[in-house]
C-alpha cells in the first residue's frame, strides 16, 4: 500500500430526476420515527466492484469505460429519483416563537438535487481488502457528508453518491440522510437504480422508468395524527449532537454456512426449537463481546436488535413503503448470568425479545414518542455495555450490479458507529454471514480469541450431533453415559471469563473429543 494515499476529487455536479412528478411539488412531511433520526448520521454503505480490465491495459479503452460508466451512473439516477423523489429534496423548517413549535419537513421543489461526485485514489482492491483490520481512514474518503448529522440536509443534499476509480476497482459509496429512509428503504432505492441501470444497458433505451419495486412514498401516520408534527424547540442546538467517535477497530468476522447451521442446531439443543440463525449469531456475539469486555458479573447488558416494523403493523405496512420504521428491540443479562448460562440461553433470551414484539409495542412507542417528542443522540442510547445488532443479511447487497459484475465487497463509512456496533451483512455467494464488529483496541484483540473458542465449542457439538443423528442413513442413538458426559464438559468450558481456566478445560475438551469419535463405534441401531 502507498504511503498516506489521498482521494483526488475529479468532478461534481447534482442530479435531478429526469422529469417531475406531480406529486413532488407537495411537501414531504417526515414521521416520528423520521424526526427522530435528525440528529444522526447519514447511512454510508457502498460496493467494491473490480474493473474489467487493469490500468497497465488501459489505453483508450480504459478511458471510454470510466466515461461511459459514469454517463450511465448519472442517466439511471436521474430516472432513479422521478421514483425517489425525496432524495433529490432538501430539508426545510418552519419555526414560531408562541407557542414554540419546529415543523421540519422535505422541500422537493427548486433544489439542486442529489449529488454526484467523480474521484480517483491510487490504490488497488487488494489495499481495501487484504489488511486484518478495515483501513477506516481510507474507506472513510470514499463517502460524502462525512460526521454530516441529518439536520444538516437543510444545506446539504439528502443523497450524494461518489463514484471513486481505483487502479483496478471502482468504488460507488452512497450516503443518505437518516432522516428521509432506513437501511430498508436505502436497499430498495440502491436495488431500483442498479435495476434501471441494467434495463439501459440490456435494451439501449436511456428512458427506461418502470420498477420492479416503486417506493410508496404515501406517509404513515398514527391515527388522529399527522401529516404535520411540531418539535417542542425553538433552536437547532437544543436538540442536535456532534458524536465523535472514539478511535476503534473495525474488524469483519466472517461465518461460513457451516458455521452458522452448527450455532444454529448447537441454540436449539441448548433450549428448543424455534431459534433463527440470525439470533443464534447474535447471541454468539453478545456473549463473545461480553466476555471480550471482561464486565463484573453484576454489570447488565444489553444487545439490542435494530428491526423493521413494517410487517408488524396492524394493517402492515409495505416492505416498499420509503421512510424509517425501526424499532430497538433489546434484552437485558447480568454479564455473569449471561456467561454462566449457555448460548442457547442467550439465543433463547433474544428469541422471546423478537417474538413478543407487536403492533401494540410499536404503537404505544409512537404514542409516548408522540407526547414527548425526542430526537435521538449516540450519547444517551449506547453505553460501553451496550452490543447494537444493525443492518440485516436479508438486504439484497450483492445484488446491486452496474456493468462490473458482482460487487467484490460491501463496505461503510463513518457514519454511526460506536463501541458495540455489530453489522450483519450477507455472505458474498449467497450464505453465511459477515459481521462487522466496532470495539476497543483491547477488545478487539480479545474478541479474536473469543470468537474462536466459541467456535470451537460449536465444532465439538457438530462433531456429537453427527455422530449421534447420522450414521450411512441409517438411525443411531449414542450410549447415555457418553454424550451426557461430553456434553457437561462442554457446559463447563462455558462457565468461567478467566483466559486461564479457560485455557485448562479447552485442553480437556481437545481430550475428550477423540473419545467421543471412538465412542460412536458403540452405538447400537434403534428399533
Amino acid at each position: 500500500m502507498k504511503t498516506n494515499p489521498t482521494v483526488q476529487h475529479i468532478s461534481e455536479c447534482f442530479i435531478k430526476p429526469q422529469y417531475v412528478p406531480e406529486d413532488s411539488k407537495q411537501p414531504f412531511y417526515l414521521t416520528p420515527w423520521d424526526l427522530a433520526m435528525l440528529s444522526i448520521h447519514h447511512i454510508q454503505k457502498g460496493l467494491l466492484f473490480a474493473k474489467p480490465y487493469n490500468d497497465e491495459e488501459k489505453g483508450e479503452e480504459g478511458n471510454d469505460f470510466m466515461e461511459s460508466i459514469l454517463d450511465k451512473l448519472k442517466n439511471s439516477l436521474s430516472l432513479s429519483l422521478v421514483h425517489f423523489y425525496p432524495l433529490a429534496g432538501r430539508l426545510k423548517t418552519i419555526k414560531t416563537e408562541n407557542p414554540s413549535s419546529y415543523l421540519v419537513y422535505v422541500d422537493c421543489n427548486n433544489t439542486p438535487g442529489a449529488k454526484f461526485i467523480y474521484s480517483t485514489l491510487d490504490l488497488t482492491i487488494s489495499d481495501i481488502l487484504s489488511p486484518t483490520d478495515v483501513p477506516c481512514k481510507i474507506v472513510q474518503t470514499l463517502f460524502d457528508h462525512h460526521k454530516a448529522v441529518s439536520h444538516d440536509g437543510h444545506t446539504m443534499s439528502l443523497l450524494s453518491i461518489q463514484v471513486t476509480e481505483l487502479v483496478d476497482g471502482v468504488f460507488i459509496g452512497c450516503s443518505m440522510n437518516h432522516s428521509v429512509g432506513d437501511g430498508t428503504s436505502y436497499w430498495n432505492f440502491f436495488n431500483m437504480w442498479s435495476e434501471i441501470f441494467r434495463a439501459q444497458e440490456f435494451s439501449g433505451n436511456n428512458n427506461i422508468n418502470s420498477i420492479s419495486c416503486p417506493p410508496i412514498l404515501k406517509r404513515w401516520f398514527p391515527d388522529g395524527h399527522g401529516p404535520i408534527i411540531n418539535l417542542p424547540y425553538t433552536n437547532p442546538d437544543e436538540f442536535i449532537g456532534r458524536f465523535e467517535s472514539p478511535l476503534l477497530r473495525e474488524r469483519f468476522f466472517h461465518f461460513s454456512v457451516e458455521s452458522i447451521a452448527r450455532l444454529k442446531a448447537r441454540a436449539n439443543v441448548d433450549c428448543s426449537n424455534g431459534i433463527s440463525s440470525l439470533q443464534s449469531l447474535s447471541a454468539l456475539v453478545w456473549r463473545s463481546i461480553t466476555r471480550a469486555r471482561n464486565l463484573p458479573p453484576d454489570q447488565v447488558t444489553t444487545c439490542k436488535l435494530a428491526t423493521n416494523d413494517r410487517s408488524r403493523l396492524d394493517p402492515p405496512l409495505s416492505e416498499n413503503y420509503f421512510g424509517n420504521v425501526l424499532y430497538a428491540i433489546k434484552s437485558c443479562s447480568k454479564a455473569g448470568d449471561l456467561l454462566d448460562h449457555d448460548l442457547g440461553w442467550a439465543a433463547r433470551k433474544l428469541h422471546e425479545a423478537v417474538v413478543n414484539h407487536s403492533n401494540e409495542d410499536t404503537r404505544e412507542f409512537l404514542q409516548e414518542w408522540l407526547c414527548y417528542p425526542q430526537v435521538y443522540e449516540y450519547g444517551l442510547f449506547f453505553d460501553p455495555f451496550t452490543v447494537m445488532m444493525g443492518s440485516s443479511p436479508r438486504f439484497n447487497k450483492y445484488g446491486c450490479e452496474f456493468g462490473m459484475g458482482k460487487a467484490v465487497a460491501v463496505r461503510s463509512g463513518y457514519a454511526n458507529k460506536f463501541d458495540g456496533k455489530v453489522s450483519c451483512y450477507p455472505g458474498r455467494d449467497g450464505g453465511g454471514r459477515s459481521n462487522r464488529i466496532l470495539a476497543t483496541e483491547k477488545e478487539i484483540s480479545a474478541l479474536e480469541r473469543v470468537v474462536e473458542y466459541e467456535l470451537f465449542l460449536d465444532m465439538a457439538i457438530a462433531v456429537i450431533i453427527f455422530r449421534a443423528h447420522s450414521h450411512l442413513g441409517v438411525a443411531w442413538r449414542w450410549p447415555d453415559g457418553v454424550i451426557w458426559v461430553l456434553l457437561a464438559v462442554i457446559d463447563l468450558n462455558e462457565i468461567s471469563t478467566k483466559d486461564a481456566v479457560n485455557s485448562v478445560k479447552l485442553n480437556l475438551l481437545e481430550l475428550m473429543l477423540p473419545i467421543a469419535v471412538a465412542a460412536s463405534t458403540l452405538v447400537v441401531p434403534t428399533s
